[in-house]
């Protein structure tokens, strides 16, 4: 009855989102952080951040500031180094890459960003953002949150740090920093707010409107929520005046997107427990010369923009694996959870099925590479799979998990000559294995579920061997956004080996779904 009740409830939100045709916040129910967002024409370009998922830095579009799709990614790996290949005892997690700036000028589009894990900056340029490959930069050192911004004199500019910001031009050729441009722009960013800090100001965005400069950041009042503070300046050089934007629910970090029609609205994120961050529109008034944000300094719930659809297909999407000719081998709703050994995977696109090959031996789950995933969303979602284990080796692993540091999966352990159907995830400090049941064929069918909604953050997962009927197994796993990860949970397929390499499975579909499916 609890889990009809919660069907019953994500029904009603989506009927009354669809009679009332105006869209609601949040605006993506899913880990869509750091948003940096552009409209070209009547066109709107998004991209936010994935740290050490392989490729790196999405790209979003959409047509009516609502409803978005993925179009491609900044990058296909960051760097070829331990850490972002899980390589001896090194890995990303909630590193690789951060917060980015996209920009568009003169016909060119640039997308910023930076990694403490490469130990650069990272600036991205292309022609076709839809369609053609970003040309990489990348100097040293990494300039933390950095905005990139190009005047209308044709200089570059990068604005960066926490607490004291820092500002420098940028080369015509985006190699880095123009010797001797280098100056603190702002000594205390965070000033305007009158509270003792948490987290200084950063997150930085730099626009540029009606001749004023207007520079976004967040802080964190120690006791407080995340706030919004926007800077003002009459010249970049000159002096720069700030106030406090807004200061609720958390929500912040963003800056300013404008419609064909002369809207405004301000692109903000918010934590919201084990989803992640997601993705917030505020109208935006005009005052004095200053953005206001909110309703009354609210956020609202409802908006004056074309309801909310589904993100499935646009941002996830089931996958049968079967593929035409011209057909990428991975849609690109997925990512690996660090770089892929592409000697260890493919896509058997005419009968329609991933394989996953161990090409090394692992102590762990997380250390494992090829742990193919997509995002979970809210406010509940279910994701299934089948898979043969027919190929497996002693001792391997493998199966459908709910990836995040307090991880839980549910699927095979091969040992002693015998598979067993387990349910295995981090309860409390250490992980441990649940429960399991003897298995004696080699197709079996996997389900987890989470449900999210009102931040309950729990997971459940079944099995079954006919696909028809479903049984659950290991009980409930409490969900936690974690920093290690500093992401919102997700879902993988993966296949590892603790003995042995070379073991092979294939998994037959990934089947996403925003409702409770038992």
């Amino acid at each position: 009855m609890k889990s009809i009740r919660l069907v019953l409830i994500h029904l009603f939100i989506t009927s009354l989102v669809g009679a009332q045709d105006r869209a609601i916040n949040p605006l993506i129910h899913a880990d869509v952080p750091d948003v940096s967002m552009i409209r070209v024409g009547e066109t709107y370009y998004m991209s936010s951040t994935t740290m050490h998922m392989s490729p790196g830095v999405p790209i979003m579009k959409s047509t009516d500031l609502v409803n978005w799709e993925l179009v491609s990614y900044a990058y296909d790996t960051l760097a070829d180094i331990d850490a972002t290949n899980l390589e001896n005892g090194e890995n990303m997690y909630g590193r690789g890459s951060w917060a980015s700036c996209l920009r568009h000028v003169d016909g060119l589009y640039y997308l910023s960003t930076f990694s403490a894990t490469a130990g650069k900056t990272f600036i991205f340029s292309t022609s076709d953002i839809e369609n053609e490959p970003w040309r990489r930069h990348s100097f040293k050192p990494s300039l933390h949150d950095n905005s990139f911004f190009i005047d209308d004199d044709g200089k570059m500019y990068l604005i960066w740090g926490g607490g004291e910001l820092k500002i420098a031009e940028i080369k015509p050729d985006l190699s880095g920093v123009v010797p001797g441009t280098e100056r603190v722009l702002i000594e205390n960013a965070h000033a305007p707010i009158k509270d003792p800090i948490m987290l200084p100001a950063e997150g930085s965005q730099l626009f540029k409107v009606d001749g004023k400069y207007y520079l976004f950041n967040i802080a964190w009042p120690k006791g407080g929520v995340r706030t919004v503070i926007i800077h003002r300046a009459d010249k970049i050089t000159d002096p720069w005046e700030g106030r406090v934007a807004l200061q609720d629910k958390g929500v912040a970090q963003g800056g300013l997107i404008d419609t064909p029609d002369g809207r405004w609205f301000s692109f903000l994120f918010r934590d919201n427990g084990a989803v992640g961050r997601i993705p917030y529109l505020v109208p935006v008034e005009w005052k004095e010369g200053w953005p206001v944000l909110g309703e009354n300094g609210k956020v609202p719930m409802e908006l004056d923009l074309p309801a909310n659809k589904s993100l499935i297909p646009g941002i996830v999407a089931s996958d049968d694996f079967k593929r035409k000719k011209g057909d990428a081998d991975l849609p690109l709703v997925w990512q690996w959870n660090h770089n892929p050994d592409n000697d260890n995977w493919k896509i058997n696109g005419k009968k329609g099925y991933l394989s996953l090959t161990t090409g090394r031996v692992d102590q762990d789950i997380l250390n494992s590479r090829n742990i193919l995933t997509q995002r979970t969303i809210g406010p509940v979602c279910t994701g299934s799979t089948a898979i043969d284990v027919s190929k497996m080796k002693e001792r391997d692993r493998s199966g459908l998990i709910l990836l995040q540091k307090k991880y839980g999966w549910v699927g095979v352990k091969y040992e002693k000559g015998q598979k067993y159907l387990v349910m295995e995830g981090v309860f409390g400090e250490l992980p441990e294995e649940k429960e399991r049941v003897k298995l004696d064929q080699d197709q079996v069918y996997l389900k987890a579920i989470a449900n999210f909604l009102d931040r309950k953050d729990e997971a459940q997962f079944f099995y079954s061997l006919d696909g028809k009927n479903w049984k659950p197994i290991g009980g409930t796993l409490k969900m936690a956004y974690t920093l290690p990860h500093f992401m919102g949970y997700r879902f993988g397929l993966f296949n590892y080996a603790t003995k042995e390499k070379g073991g092979v499975v294939n998994f037959d579909y990934f089947q996403i779904s925003d409702q409770i499916d038992k």
